[in-house]
């Protein structure tokens, strides 16, 4: 850049600076001043307390805060240095935590007919927080809204568009949701118990300003889409939808014995940041299936002994064990593993 445009850059960023400084607003605090850390996850540490934890440019160092129950997963705010952690299934909690000086900043908790279902998302400037919970009166899913900006407070809610919305993510670029609905009925009075397994009906709803504009499901008779349930020998677990295609979702069929390798469950999935690979994890099999997305087949199996979180991560997928590993696999190949040796990671690996 030449030395002319540097001086002026330089010179508008002090020009802001002074002005943020002269109304008495000091910038604020960026991932930067958290140390960079690159992913966050739900860990247990031997002797049982929970904690959440984030690891920084060397994967193998790590950074913990506690919490009062296990969790499942978290979302991050897209600017600042501040993070919400999720309670497992049926949990009704969630804490906001300042990643700068490692406090909890504030506690929410669900209305009384409500649970979380553990994942949520924020808004693409940050202001507000959507995270699923069950109306468990209703039994039809919601989308809670919180706003970010004033205390974490409950402003509004959407519906999800069916039962059991487990998973919420933000389309990129945008404050376009896309919910991915269970379809089972669960109530805090029966913990996981799920209640309506002969009617129910996943599916991937698209949301835009609170409004389910488009939905996408699988073939009627892959209704019981869930891993837990699954019949013996299921013809596929992971299947790919794309916001332009029609409604229907396509299954990627597997080999027999890669699908028998599963062993009925994926804990949790990813795709590469170019959009090509998907790699699903398997805790039971001991092992992460990546599928090409334009071919739908199966391009590598890494076996990984009780693994769960997955990311993507540039060229690499990192993922994380039950067994206080951080695992490289580039290329579709494992190759380098890392030890944290105190941390039992939980179900979700999530990218900031």
């Amino acid at each position: 850049m030449p030395t002319q445009t540097l001086s002026r850059a330089n010179s508008n960023r002090h020009q802001v600076l002074g002005r943020l400084l002269a109304a008495g607003l000091p910038p604020l605090p960026t991932w930067a001043k958290a140390g960079s850390p690159r992913f966050l996850s739900a860990v247990t540490q031997p002797d049982g307390p929970y904690v959440l934890s984030t690891t920084a440019n060397d994967p193998s160092a790590v950074f913990e805060w506690p919490r009062p129950a296990r969790g499942h997963a978290a979302a991050a705010h897209p600017s600042r240095p501040k993070i919400v952690a999720f309670a497992r299934r049926p949990g009704t909690f969630a804490v906001v935590i300042d990643c700068v000086t490692g406090r909890q900043t504030a506690q929410l908790s669900t209305p009384s007919n409500r649970h979380f279902y553990g994942h949520g998302t924020f808004s693409k400037d940050g202001n507000l927080l959507f995270i699923n919970e069950n109306d468990f009166n209703l039994g039809r899913g919601r989308i809670g809204v919180w706003d970010a900006d004033h205390g974490y407070r409950r402003v509004d809610e959407w519906d999800s568009g069916r039962i059991g919305p487990h998973d919420t993510n933000r389309l990129p670029g945008s404050d376009r949701l896309v919910v991915a609905n269970g379809g089972i009925d669960t109530h805090p009075d029966t913990g996981r118990t799920k209640l309506n397994i002969a009617n129910m009906h996943p599916d991937l709803a698209y949301l835009d300003q609170g409004q389910v504009i488009k939905t996408a499901s699988l073939p009627a008779k892959m209704h019981k889409t869930h891993p837990v349930i699954w019949p013996c020998h299921p013809k596929t677990l992971i299947a790919p939808h794309a916001q332009g295609q029609d409604q229907n979702i396509t299954p990627i069929t597997l080999p027999h014995d890669a699908m028998r390798a599963l062993n009925g469950y994926i804990g949790s999935i990813a795709i590469s940041t170019d959009g090509r690979v998907i790699a699903a994890t398997s805790p039971r099999g001991g092992l992460v299936q990546c599928c090409d997305v334009n071919t739908l087949a199966l391009r590598n199996v890494v076996q990984l002994r009780d693994v769960c979180g997955v990311s993507a991560h540039g060229t690499e997928f990192i993922a994380t064990t039950g067994e206080d590993a951080l695992d490289n696999a580039q290329n579709w190949r494992l190759t380098q593993s890392y030890r944290t040796t105190h941390l039992r990671w939980d179900n979700h690996l999530i990218a900031l």
